[in-house]
């Protein structure tokens, strides 16, 4: 097995391959990560992101829900209790630093960071003797699996109607003309984060041993969805396509 030791971003959120990742940083284990990364190569500014199980993105807080009461903590781990790698999910998604732009305040620097998902990986053990968590990673294949192609059909067809449902419930008009991805793996990613579904979910399809098993997952998650869609008067908007900006 080969493993590769990455500095490790949490969010509240999920990331899939092929996906942008707009993130603020101001919190200061995450300015250290960013002041590490623009040190490097363009092509080597990789992190590792990982959706929390328990905890919270900012400090200072306790693992869980916040608790005022508590003294203020800090550190790499703050927020993520005595064993961070039992706060995070197993699997995240490695980021490339398309852009790292610094933005000074009064106080202190900040930076606005667009990153773009690309592969999978297994979280096997976290450091916190740093300025900010490190991860030792193994990279995960993406394999199509059984019949991906088939369900890729089937998929399309299905989020085309889930697309039309939730417009409908939001009154919104639906947007025409926009091709989903051919490639299966590329559209599996796409549909995951497009869809608008809890963190639990999201995780569970980014877990998926394979193209052809989270097709299969988004097919039953999308026919529910839309069934559901359809006895709705109205749902607060949701923009398909955005994914949230990080506050960290």
């Amino acid at each position: 097995m080969t493993s590769v030791r990455l500095p490790l971003f949490p969010l509240n959120s999920v990331l899939f391959p092929g996906l942008v990742l707009p993130l603020n940083v101001f919190e200061a284990r995450y300015r250290a990560m960013m002041r590490d990364l623009s040190a490097v190569p363009e092509d080597d500014r990789r992190f590792a992101v990982i959706a929390i199980r328990d905890g919270r993105e900012v400090a200072a807080t306790a693992q869980g829900m916040p608790d005022n009461t508590l003294p203020a903590s800090d550190g790499p781990a703050a927020g993520f209790g005595d064993d961070p790698v039992q706060a995070f999910h197993t699997v995240g998604c490695i980021a490339d630093a398309a852009t790292i732009r610094e933005k000074s305040s009064d106080d202190d620097t900040g930076y606005e960071v667009l990153a773009t998902g690309t592969t999978r990986f297994r979280l096997l053990s976290v450091d916190a003797s740093g300025p900010y968590l490190t991860g030792e990673l193994e990279v995960l294949e993406d394999d199509d699996g059984e019949g991906a192609g088939a369900l890729a059909s089937g998929v399309v067809r299905a989020f085309r109607t889930y697309q039309k449902r939730l417009a409908w419930a939001n009154e919104r008009t639906l947007s025409s003309g926009q091709d989903l991805p051919a490639d299966p793996s590329v559209l599996s990613y796409l549909v995951a984060a497009a869809a608008v579904l809890d963190v639990p979910a999201k995780q569970r399809l980014l877990e998926a041993p394979d193209t052809a098993a989270r097709l299969a997952q988004e097919l039953k998650l999308l026919r529910q969805e839309s069934a559901v869609l359809g006895k709705l008067p109205s749902l607060p908007a949701v923009d398909l396509t955005r994914q949230p900006t990080s506050p960290n």
